[in-house]
This record gives C-alpha cells, sequence and structure tokens, in this order.
C-alpha cells in the first residue's frame, strides 16, 4: 500500500446538507423582513397590495401602515456552514391562506414562530400547529420599535410553550439577529449539532 498526498479531484467534497425551515407567525409579524434579511440569493417573494375587497379579513390593528401582504409564500436560502444549507419557506400569515401551510411543511425540519408582543394571540395558531404536527420550532419574538418589551418567560408562559421549546429576543431586520434564530432551531431539531458547531 503506497501513502501519499491525497487527490481532491479523486475525492470530491460531499455536497452540503440541505435542511427545510418554515418561518411562521400571525399576520405582519415581519416574515417577509426576516427571510429578506438573512437571504443570501435574491429572495423569492409573493406580495400583493392589500385592498378594499381584503379589509374585512386582514385585521391590520397594531400595523396600521402595512400595505402588502404575502399571498403564497416567500423563499430564501443561507449557508450556515460548508456543510450546511437552509431553505427558508415563510408563510402566508392570515387564516385564508393556511390551505397552504400543510404543503409548505412537507419535509421542514423545523420552524420559527415569529411573534409580535402587540398582537401576541396571533401567534397562537402557528404555535398551536407546530405542536400538534410534532415539528420542532423556536419563538422569536420580533422587537418592533414601539411595542411592550416582555421577559422571555412572560412571553414563555402566555404563549403556554414547552419548557424546551427556544425562545429568543430578535430583530427580523438584522441578519445576525436572524441567524441566531436560525442556529437554535436547527439545534433544537438536530441535538447531535451541538451548541456552538453550526
Amino acid at each position: 500500500m503506497v501513502y501519499g498526498h491525497c487527490d481532491p479531484d479523486r475525492f470530491p467534497a460531499a455536497a452540503p446538507v440541505t435542511l427545510k425551515i418554515l418561518v411562521a407567525g400571525g399576520f405582519g409579524v415581519g416574515k417577509t423582513t426576516l427571510v429578506g434579511a438573512v437571504s443570501e440569493i435574491r429572495p423569492l417573494r409573493t406580495e400583493e397590495l392589500l385592498s378594499e375587497v381584503g379589509r374585512p379579513f386582514d385585521d391590520l390593528a397594531g400595523v396600521e401602515a402595512k400595505r402588502t401582504t404575502t399571498v403564497a409564500m416567500d423563499f430564501g436560502r443561507i449557508t450556515l456552514r460548508d456543510d450546511l444549507v437552509l431553505y427558508l419557506f415563510g408563510t402566508p400569515g392570515q387564516d385564508r391562506f393556511w390551505f397552504l401551510w400543510d404543503e409548505l411543511a412537507s419535509g421542514a425540519l423545523g420552524a420559527v414562530v415569529l411573534v409580535d408582543t402587540r398582537r401576541l394571540e396571533d401567534s397562537f395558531a402557528a404555535v398551536d400547529y407546530f405542536e400538534r404536527r410534532g415539528i420542532p420550532f423556536t419563538v422569536a419574538v420580533n422587537r418592533f420599535e414601539g411595542a411592550p418589551h416582555h421577559p422571555v418567560s412572560a412571553v414563555r408562559e402566555a404563549l403556554d410553550i414547552a419548557p424546551d421549546t427556544p425562545v429568543l429576543l430578535c430583530d427580523a431586520r438584522r441578519r445576525e439577529s436572524v441567524k441566531e434564530v436560525l442556529v437554535s432551531v436547527v439545534e433544537h431539531a438536530m441535538p447531535t449539532v451541538g451548541a456552538g458547531r453550526v
């Protein structure tokens, strides 16, 4: 047997592991912003202008300045490390588009439930959805300007989530803040990845 230099062309690097992560939450919590802040590709967005027809269905309380809404999904991609790529699928927030969630959730490793403390009750449906389907998730509290700031423990109690479900504060506009949330989802869903190695 001859030992010597290994030719990288004979043994190409393994393809990176790709994981699907959902970004869910109520209407206007910042899902499109979160995906856009962290995606290394131009994110796919399916936003449409809010219309008078949708006014009876879209509760704008707390987000009166909102002018558009996601009608199918947002899509982005981020490489967390050379061998780990996340595909992000942002779900639509309004009740009338929830029929899309089952399709989007198929094959997902885990999820982010993005919440707005001004309208915390809008998060219950997303939390319930992932709990019922056994999909691991991290709760990310989007720190909107002017929104009441509550400690993580208070948010956990209000949402009545399991003690092992991560709850983080984040700014959906900031790439590093969003990356912390995504790392939390991966580590929660795949404990073998290990803290600090993602």
